[in-house]
């Protein structure tokens, strides 16, 4: 057995069945291949290297041949691989260029194909097999106008871009977790393609003073997590994220909010297909913030009052939405009893109950509450969302 087959759908079988051609050229930034492959296998695709010239003065060819299993094409041969892998469209699910060069982008734009890359490039683009370029280079060759003009050329045919995300006069190319989160995007089902989500999670930060805070365990994972798979699944996303240890990927978009003041003053801008409300919010706040810092070494009093409750103001912009009811240390029964007086109080979709333990975990136990039914959701927080979203795409 080859070491890429036994990492196999070890992630997910999210593209288990799938053929991705991936086009290596010669940027600094192909180092990522090996990882790039690998992830792919693991959530169950075949991967197909060709590379340039150039990437091969990069990356050793031996190097993907082992994380692909796979004998990378490093020429054109009789053998005709462009032909082989790409001349139709039930040979491969996508043609894939990570990382993409301006030199490669402007030739598959302009229908040259003198690398195995843009030869497989063109066999793809009139094939109709899918096909996706992640653009790395500087950020000032990305401004050129010529290479502007180019990625809006291959975008008006349909073609994917993925990235790169600028700063100022710097271009980062796409992640390998973004590319992978594109790719089941592209070739898993999308059952809420074209539908607006938005996301609310992470913690309220309330301030005690200017250096403390009252404030909670939450990571905001959850929220990332649905987010991501919904993503992945067709959806428009948006996240609002408070506080929170995990970090937010490029390609989703993010408002950040600290207080529950904050959010309450950001709902008037929703207007989402649905807003799933995993988010950790404070139910006090201090009568009075305290400036500068409250002396330590000595007895301190502060009032606390009620923030307003956050899930009926955002009921009243949006349809559908699906709440979070945490709890600690009770029945399965009493949990679902509390979850579903939310549900009727606030006339959700759905509510999702969960112990507070779960907070900052990978993994958790949760039920999924709505008038009718309470159903068990257990595992992975990835595939909680997962549970979550299926019961989305049936009623949305």
């Amino acid at each position: 057995m080859h070491p890429s087959e036994e990492i196999y759908c070890d992630k997910s079988n999210r593209l288990s069945g799938k053929t991705i051609v991936l086009g290596i050229t010669g940027s600094i930034a192909a180092v990522e291949c090996f990882h790039l492959i690998r992830e792919l296998i693991r959530n169950g695709a075949k991967v197909i290297p060709v590379m340039t010239p150039a990437a091969v003065k990069l990356v050793a060819p031996d190097a993907m041949e082992f994380a692909s299993g796979v004998k990378p094409v490093t020429e054109m041969t009789g053998q005709t691989e462009h032909i082989k892998y790409l001349g139709d469209p039930s040979d491969a699910d996508l043609f894939l260029v990570y990382p993409a060069t301006a030199n490669t982008i402007s030739k598959m734009a302009n229908g040259i194909d003198d690398t195995p890359v843009t030869t497989m490039a063109t066999v793809a683009l009139g094939s109709g097999i899918p096909v996706a370029v992640a653009p790395a280079m500087h950020g000032y060759m990305l401004g050129n106008p010529a290479v502007e003009k180019n990625l809006g050329v291959l975008a008006s045919w349909g073609v994917n871009i993925i990235g790169p995300h600028t700063d100022e006069n710097r271009a980062r190319v796409a992640s390998v977790s973004e590319v992978v989160s594109w790719a089941i995007k592209l070739l898993s089902h999308d059952d809420l393609r074209k539908k607006r989500i938005l996301v609310i999670g992470g913690r309220s930060e309330e301030p005690l003073d200017s250096m403390r805070l009252i404030t909670n365990r939450s990571s905001g994972l959850m929220a990332v997590t649905l987010a991501q798979r919904a993503f992945e699944r067709g959806a428009d996303v948006e996240l609002w994220m408070g506080g929170g240890s995990v970090d937010v990927p490029d390609f989703i978009p993010v408002k950040r909010y600290e207080t529950v003041g904050d959010l309450i003053g950001m709902l008037g801008s929703i207007d989402h297909d649905l807003v799933i409300v995993p988010a950790a919010l404070a139910d006090f706040t201090p009568e009075k913030k305290v400036e500068g810092k409250i002396p330590s070494g000595e007895g301190f009093t502060m009032s606390l009052k009620p923030v307003p409750k956050v899930l009926p103001l955002i009921r009243g912009k949006c349809q559908n939405v699906i709440g979070y009811k945490a709890e600690s240390g009770l029945s399965r029964s009493d949990l679902v009893k509390k979850a579903r007086g939310r549900l009727e109080e606030y006339d959700l979709m759905a509510c999702v109950a969960n112990d507070v333990d779960s907070a900052g975990k990978t993994s958790a136990s949760m039920i999924l509450v709505t008038r009718d039914e309470a159903t068990d959701i257990t595992g992975s927080k990835a595939a909680i969302s997962d549970m979550i979203l299926n019961f989305v795409a049936q009623r949305l």
